[in-house]
């Protein structure tokens, strides 16, 4: 349980990466719609487009294009795009698109599946291409003032800056030559840049449409996908919220363990993905405050003004993060929620077992005095040689908040203690 939030938010890393190396790994020659390529000595390269638009997908997208545009053997570069923005400087965008515009092979796009959308800067650069195509429940727009220099989408542009638009409506206004439900349908499209297919009977005797050309995807690098991953809004969030438990855990056992490990590690990932982000600093200074704030009271095991100090530092904290950029409910529920668990519910009881070993010992504490932190009755909390505890006193002696204590025993994670009469409480103070 305690690791709960870093191994969820590295696993999350880890599948993503590996899915953008695997969705299409190069050399695979078969479109969605098709049953594959029968020769032919051009190829048309799809080139995968998720995510924001950051440094390591802007170099991916560049490289293939002028890939494509020396070999030779290319006919087009199709950019398959699911892509919320750009969190790109303003030079290095321009610098895409330059190269897109000035490709000497047909740069594409087709917007889809169902879902996918291209918007912000991202829909700027894609009216650079030499034509979209967009998927039923896809979406295409609200560009914003341009910032790639003049505005490329001419008559539609003042549509598109305020908008989205959708796949019938796109039809209408021109923005989309024709349908394109699956991106086998967008190639099909690309017969006038030399596109070849072929009309085949399939087994229930069928005529359909089937590539001649070569259709190969490329996808992301395992590397490249990893730190495109580790660069999304939810996933840098997660990391910094498993990076900061595991910190406090750390600080509250002896040495440095697996825990510690993980909070480096999630800790580096995470200051990677922030600094690519457009992140307010000024957040991350609040979550950060927040664990200062749970660590103080996490030895008590019950919620106290600092944990309700440190979660609404959190939250406050996880609700500005970003600037620009939108993370769904459903990581911030999430984390929060983990959050909370570990530690209210889950690293009190580990640390205390940790330091109720043999080897640590709290033997010594029996016939220790000190005073009720809060009223004992017959549960609550002492403090013992200035540090708080968990204690359990006898129904029939309770100890008010403030009442002097002493340590009869140990039952498990808790102090058996019992209150002591005034004239040793004052003996004591004597």
């Amino acid at each position: 349980m305690l690791l709960t939030l870093a191994a969820a938010s590295l696993g999350v890393v880890f599948s993503a990466a590996q899915g953008a190396a695997q969705t299409a790994p190069e050399g695979s020659e078969a479109s969605e719609g098709s049953e594959g390529s029968e020769g032919g000595d051009k190829k048309v390269v799809v080139v995968e487009m998720p995510g924001l638009l950051d440094a390591v997908l802007a170099d991916f997208v560049e490289g293939r294009i002028l890939q494509a545009s020396s070999d030779g053997d290319t006919l087009a570069v199709v950019l398959r795009v699911d892509s919320p923005r750009s969190v790109l400087g303003a030079d290095r965008l321009a610098e895409l698109a330059r190269v897109i515009e000035t490709s000497s092979v047909p740069v594409t796009a087709w917007v889809g599946p169902s879902g996918a959308r291209a918007e912000k800067e991202t829909a700027q650069l894609l009216g650079l291409t030499e034509r979209v195509g967009l998927s039923p429940g896809a979406w295409l727009g609200d560009t914003g003032d341009p910032v790639i220099g003049g505005d490329p989408w001419g008559e539609s542009a003042a549509v598109l800056r305020e908008r989205r638009v959708a796949h019938d409506e796109a039809l209408e206004m021109g923005i989309v030559p024709a349908p394109a439900a699956t991106l086998g349908d967008f190639l099909l499209t690309l017969e006038d840049l030399g596109f070849e297919t072929q009309v085949v009977e399939n087994e229930e005797g069928q005529l359909r449409r089937t590539p001649i050309t070569d259709v190969r995807f490329v996808g992301l690098p395992y590397g490249s996908g990893l730190m495109h991953s580790v660069a999304s809004p939810p996933v840098a969030y997660l990391l910094l919220l498993s990076s900061l438990f595991l910190v406090i855990l750390e600080l509250y056992t002896a040495g440095v363990g697996v825990a510690g490990v993980v909070a480096a590690i999630s800790g580096v990932l995470a200051a990677y993905g922030l600094v690519t982000l457009p992140t307010n600093l000024w957040a991350v200074a609040l979550i950060v405050f927040g664990f200062f704030a749970f660590a103080i009271d996490v030895q008590t095991g019950v919620p106290r003004f600092w944990t309700f100090v440190g979660s609404a530092s959190v939250i406050a904290g996880t609700l500005t993060l970003y600037d620009g950029v939108s993370m769904s409910w459903v990581p911030m529920l999430g984390g929060l929620g983990c959050l909370l668990l570990g530690v209210v519910g889950g690293m009190p009881p580990l640390i205390r077992t940790r330091f109720s070993t043999p080897t640590i010992g709290r033997e010594w504490m029996i016939g220790m005095k000190g005073e009720a932190a809060e009223s004992v009755n017959p549960f609550g909390v002492v403090n013992i040689d200035g540090a708080l505890w968990r204690a359990k006193t006898f129904r029939a002696s309770p100890v008010p908040s403030g009442g002097a204590v002493v340590v009869n025993g140990i039952d498990g994670l808790l102090l058996e203690v019992s209150p002591v009469s005034e004239d040793d409480a004052e003996a004591q103070k004597t």
